[in-house]
């Protein structure tokens, strides 16, 4: 089984990352996709310190299927430079992880 992963990605509306979150789950390079609203984002962009209101998306994925969603995200996002953090599971409910990784396409591999 390819190791579980959580992908940690903003957007910059709710219609982006249910846009994102729709096609990374039916293209099978995600097994869910959580978005969280109301998230504040301090950051530096271009020399400016950035104050601004983003959503969370909070990706269930495989380590196989990573490359692929990390390519599709790129594609898909419309920041130039998006975040895309990914973590390990390294522990979890063995009937979630197992769900996880059945959903996810267990063909792909980076």
């Amino acid at each position: 089984m390819s190791t579980p992963l959580v992908v940690l990605v903003t957007v910059g509306s709710t219609e982006e990352g249910t846009r994102l979150g729709e096609a990374l789950v039916s293209e099978k390079l995600a097994a869910c996709v959580n978005l969280i609203s109301g998230v504040r984002s301090i950051y530096i962009w271009e020399g400016s310190v950035c104050n601004e209101s983003e959503v969370l998306l909070v990706i269930k994925t495989t380590e196989n299927a990573y490359g692929p969603l990390e390519a599709r995200l790129k594609e898909l996002h419309t920041y130039s430079v998006p975040e895309i953090i990914a973590l390990r599971i390294d522990r979890g409910s063995d009937q979630y992880l197992g769900w996880l990784s059945e959903s996810t396409a267990p063909d792909i591999e980076n």
